[in-house]
């Protein structure tokens, strides 16, 4: 293997492993990114190491320091709130591009083939149905994606989805575990048809506003977790989020009021 290539491998596997590392927790926020630590923890040399850092500073992970080196960034509500409707705002153009350029007979029809299997496991809360519906939710927005003709576009979408709780899927445990949140699918799925008739009739404006709409739906899955501490505390991500602290006496799974307004 070439220097370059090895050089590259390095840099990815210090992206990955640190990124997994920050959203299973093993680093509180605030928290400094020592460099020789991480060195010796990810098994890389400093220039992939640094580069992986400066990489997770671009995604927002991290924050850099004006003296140089970075630090654990935290989340907030509103931080969260704001990457959700940033999400919106991008997918909904996507969907207006792909009414408004076209999208071919082949591209509609497997947005469909796709809708049609997930209205068979949209409905039932077994397991299986759940990882099948989120293979196919992940491949409908794919789909979206491409189908707006701008990578441009998908590069920014792809960067606004890297935060926690942001992506289409980010919700995954919360909708497999939680009654409320299993609801939201049902909609969620009505969306996308939605979606498919407004490209299919170039109606881009219609389009674009059900993409934002789509998108919120996961500031209302939000608030559904908010009220299951216990669930949010096991998904990728919880311990970058500043929330509200439990009051004495509150009962488990519950929140404050403010805490979802």
């Amino acid at each position: 293997m070439s220097t370059h290539a090895n050089g590259t491998s390095q840099t990815t596997r210090a992206l990955l492993r640190l990124r997994e590392l920050l959203l299973s927790g093993e680093f509180e926020p605030g928290a400094r990114m020592s460099e020789l630590p991480l060195v010796e923890r990810l098994g890389v040399s400093r220039t992939p190491l640094r580069l992986a850092l400066n990489a997770l500073e671009h995604e927002g992970l991290l924050r850099l320091l004006p003296g140089g080196g970075y630090v654990v960034r935290e989340f907030t509500r509103a931080d969260i709130d704001d990457s959700i409707e940033l999400r919106g705002v991008l997918e909904g153009t996507a969907a207006r591009f792909a009414a408004e350029r076209g999208v071919s007979r082949r591209e509609l029809k497997a947005m469909v083939d796709i809708a049609d299997q997930t209205d068979e496991v949209v409905h039932k809360a077994d397991y299986e149905s759940f990882e099948r519906y989120v293979d196919l939710n992940e491949r409908f927005h794919s789909l979206l994606y491409d189908m707006a003709r701008s990578p441009l576009l998908v590069r920014a979408i792809e960067h606004a989805i890297s935060l926690p709780f942001a992506g289409p899927s980010a919700f995954v445990l919360t909708e497999a575990e939680l009654p409320e949140s299993r609801e939201v699918l049902v909609v969620a799925q009505s969306h996308h048809r939605g979606l498919i008739d407004a490209i299919d009739r170039r109606e881009g404006a219609r389009a674009e506003s059900i993409g934002r709409e789509h998108a919120r739906l996961a500031r209302l899955n939000l608030d559904i977790v908010l009220r299951h501490r216990d669930v949010l505390d096991r998904m990728p991500g919880a311990s970058l989020i500043t929330l509200p602290k439990r009051e004495e006496g509150e009962a488990e799974g519950s929140v404050p009021s403010e805490a979802s307004t």
